[in-house]
């Protein structure tokens, strides 16, 4: 069973409560589930940490998503907690911060993935905050029993990071989605005032969650 597994948190440092933040008289959060369910998947699992539950509960709800707490600061055990109790094969990890998410990038490179039998894989170059990681549930169960520190909280590095281990697929992103210095991720205000202004010209575009027509608006205004 493939599971897109979103990883997400209330609190954050330089931009707080972000994930709850409105776009459209809606959370951060709930754009991301939003994009994120016009990808193919079996299971759609929001993994929060305990303090994100209770805040977290209906949005999740609203978008489909099931909702399982675990440790807030060990993300790649909750990545293992979440697989060992829905039985999952292969997941789909996408962060909390992303609303602008590729959904046909996102199914291409885990089409690539399957194919491809990798432990591991992620697009190179893509716009920051446009993409996912295709990861087998076996190895980030494999991943926890060695992972440092940062690996845990990062919870994809130690795979990547260790090709003589696991069978890693780091391919260039395909061109039309290849501009790394546009940047979609919401980290800070800067980023969130940009989101709002990119979101006003997508709402209205039926293939508003592929990445050329996000591309395309975003260089209408940013560039």
């Amino acid at each position: 069973m493939t599971a897109i597994v979103l990883q997400a948190r209330i609190d954050s440092t330089r931009l707080p409560g972000k994930a709850l933040l409105n776009i459209e008289d809606k959370p951060i959060l709930f754009h991301v589930m939003e994009a994120l369910n016009h990808v193919k998947a079996d299971d759609r699992i929001l993994a929060c940490s305990e303090d994100s539950l209770s805040a977290f509960e209906p949005i999740a709800a609203e978008c489909g998503f099931k909702i399982f707490a675990g440790p807030k600061e060990d993300v790649l055990e909750r990545y293992c907690q979440v697989i060992r109790k829905y039985s999952i094969n292969r997941v789909i990890r996408a962060t909390g911060d992303n609303p602008f998410v590729f959904a046909d990038a996102a199914e291409a490179i885990n089409s690539e993935a399957v194919s491809l039998n990798a432990d591991y894989a992620g697009y190179l170059n893509l716009p920051y905050g446009a993409g996912v990681e295709s990861v087998a549930a076996s190895a980030l169960l494999l991943a926890a029993k060695d992972a440092n520190a940062f690996e845990r909280e990062h919870v994809c590095p130690h795979l990547y990071n260790n090709p003589a281990k696991f069978k890693v697929h780091r391919p260039e992103a395909p061109e039309q989605w290849r501009f790394p210095d546009i940047r979609l991720t919401i980290d800070t205000q800067e980023d969130f005032e940009r989101a709002k202004d990119l979101y006003d010209l997508l709402k209205n575009e039926s293939q508003r969650y592929n990445g050329d027509i996000i591309i395309k608006k975003y260089l209408e205004i940013f560039h």
